[in-house]
């Protein structure tokens, strides 16, 4: 079964938009938990744009009392501290310990993440976070995008999961819909990449751009372990509530439960 990694970054923009306390991303959270999602993602960024270090504490703190929710950080292994207040990705990974670390290529100015890690040639400085990563209890995921050369580099980089980039898929259904050739295309593609990860002993994970319009079709992928769902997500919840949007994309995933 796959299960739902919700992000709550959404809501850290729109409370850092008033440079106040509301919308609160820990009752977000606890919503989110409540409706029965199987954990809480977020993407610290060192421009502290959205969701912020104090965030990542305080969330930590929450889910000391939900030990069966997992706490997924994503973020560039390499981000340094900044004069923001971002104390660097390795200080919230070590003071944390989250269940999960996923890893992502992306610069310290990127408006989103829109592409997976180039491992063509060994990345010495990823292999130690990895394995200082490893030290600390913390699993780690990658963000690759659907390469099956670039998957097997992220096994031989020491990956417990990969997380598969799935903004070309969402972008193809976008574009064309669920039944044209190309978006059928797009959905072996990653069905094929899962299967190649499981078969080299990864764990499979995605997320970008999936929503309730495309997650019927990709969900098919019974590889897929994880999806961590935040955009799309929260932008239904304006129409349709937190709790019970959760529940709608649990439902997708979830048919007979």
């Amino acid at each position: 079964m796959t299960v739902l990694s919700v992000n709550i970054n959404k809501i850290a923009v729109l409370r850092n938009s008033r440079n106040g306390h509301r919308p609160s991303v820990v009752e977000a959270a606890k919503t989110v938990i409540s409706a029965g999602a199987a954990g809480i993602t977020v993407h610290p960024r060192p421009d502290q744009r959205h969701i912020r270090s104090q965030d990542v504490f305080d969330l930590h703190s929450l889910l000391q009392d939900h030990p069966d929710i997992e706490f997924n950080i994503e973020g560039n292994p390499h981000a340094l501290p900044t004069n923001t207040g971002y104390p660097g990705f390795d200080t919230l990974i070590q003071a944390t310990k989250p269940a999960q670390a996923t890893l992502v290529p992306d610069s310290d100015d990127q408006l989103t993440s829109d592409h997976g890690w180039d491992l063509s040639k060994p990345i010495p400085a990823l292999l130690e976070r990895i394995e200082k990563y490893h030290q600390w209890g913390v699993r780690v995921s990658l963000f690759m995008d659907p390469d099956l050369e670039q998957i097997n580099h992220a096994k031989e980089h020491g990956a417990d999961r990969v997380e598969l980039y799935t903004g070309p898929f969402a972008q193809t259904v976008w574009d064309k819909g669920l039944d044209h050739p190309d978006s059928q295309a797009s959905f072996t593609l990653y069905q094929q990449a899962a299967q190649y990860a499981v078969q080299l002993g990864l764990g499979v994970n995605a997320g970008h751009d999936l929503d309730l319009e495309n997650l019927p079709l990709f969900c098919l992928i019974e590889e897929i372990a994880e999806v961590s769902i935040g955009h799309a997500l929260i932008a239904d919840a304006l129409d349709r509530g937190l709790f019970e949007t959760v529940i709608a994309y649990l439902k997708i995933l979830s048919p007979d439960q």
